[in-house]
């Protein structure tokens, strides 16, 4: 086929065998690169019923309780396959202040919530935000960071209910151990000391486990352990 030139030329380049494989390989990566990409399915639509759990929580940070609403979609019903998972997440209350942000975090979770896969990764990202001001210790004696990471516990509490987390903390056995070691160090030096314990049921002046973030971890054997969780620096 001739082609003819009108222009002026003002250049010219010889493409070699090599400049093609390049090209061609450059073409190759590009398409690689596409392939990887992993396409979430479409949005789950929302049926006409759902169920769920409404959770009160009230906080020394808030004026009012926060009522935290998670309805679940209910998957392969009716086969073995069975299974609830979050589909939204509203949170109410009288307390307008946080409002602004917290329908703009209950909008962006549902989204994830509606686009499948795994989304318990939300529970440790709600959880490690903290709060400049400083956090707040709960009843029974756990620190909570900031009212973000206390909404992370109620999402953390609603996935083990339905069954797609499991219930972290000791077993039988370690229960039992702390539970004897609680007792042994209460009556050797709280009770000793005429010292009661608080109202989460542990020695007065105990330090902020680590593992847990609740104030329970005792010297005890010249060696810091907690006695909610068992967490201990002597293994």
């Amino acid at each position: 086929m001739t082609i003819k030139i009108e222009k002026k030329i003002t250049g010219y380049n010889v493409v070699t065998e090599e400049d093609k494989a390049k090209a061609e390989q450059a073409a190759q990566a590009v398409a690689a690169a596409k392939a990887e990409i992993v396409q979430l399915g479409e949005p789950l639509s929302r049926p006409e019923k759902l169920v769920g759990n409404t959770y009160k929580v009230k906080t020394p940070v808030t004026e009012h309780a926060l009522y935290i609403t998670i309805n679940d979609i209910v998957v392969n019903e009716g086969t073995p396959q069975e299974h609830r998972r979050p589909f939204e997440i509203f949170i109410n209350s009288k307390n307008m202040e946080h409002f602004q942000w917290i329908v703009a975090l209950t909008r962006v979770m549902s989204a994830v919530f509606r686009k499948g896969g795994d989304i318990t990764f939300l529970v440790e990202e709600l959880h490690s935000v903290f709060d400049p001001n400083g956090g707040y210790f709960k009843k029974g004696g756990k620190y909570i960071p900031s009212l973000v990471a206390e909404i992370g516990e109620v999402v953390e509490q609603h996935l083990q209910e339905i069954g797609m987390l499991k219930k972290s903390g000791p077993d039988e056995h370690q229960k039992k151990l702390i539970a004897e070691k609680r007792a042994e160090y209460l009556e050797k030096q709280a009770h000793a000391a005429g010292e009661q314990t608080n109202a989460e049921g542990f020695p007065p002046g105990a330090q902020l486990c680590k593992k847990c973030n609740t104030k329970a971890a005792i010297i005890m054997d010249g060696c810091l352990t907690c006695l909610n969780c068992g967490e201990s620096k002597c293994g």
